[in-house]
């Protein structure tokens, strides 16, 4: 499937969103080597360069590194990937938390949506 991009936010932040998704669910394994930066590129429709900026600020994040002449590899640091996996579950809650305000709906009943509609594996059936 064919990323879409928000027009309203660099390419870059919205790459590096999408592979950290990508690494905090498993698609990406714990050390893991990494396509080359190219082979990214060409997969997400970017240019090169962008893709770069995206790799190195995950690299900043420590959620990828790179091993000289060898390429670049997903963290094996799990209590990092759980740490990151728990700030966007954290973003998400907020999310929903904010739009259910904004429909007049309290935090009680918020959760109890979530609770009765969700379902049990957590998507909603309807």
């Amino acid at each position: 499937m064919e990323p879409i991009f928000d027009n309203e936010r660099p390419i870059y932040i919205q790459l590096v969103e999408m592979i950290r998704i990508d690494i905090v669910s498993g698609k990406f394994e714990k050390g893991q080597r990494l396509p080359s930066v190219r082979e990214l590129a060409l997969t997400m429709k970017v240019n090169p360069n962008t893709m770069q900026k995206a790799l190195a600020e995950l690299e900043n994040e420590k959620l990828i590194y790179t091993e000289r002449t060898n390429g670049k590899y997903v963290t094996e640091d799990e209590a990092l990937i759980e740490k990151v996996k728990k700030e966007l579950a954290q973003e998400k809650v907020n999310q929903y938390l904010r739009s259910m305000k904004s429909i007049g709906i309290s935090y009680q009943t918020a959760v109890k949506y979530l609770q009765e509609l969700g379902g049990e594996d957590g998507i909603s059936k309807v």
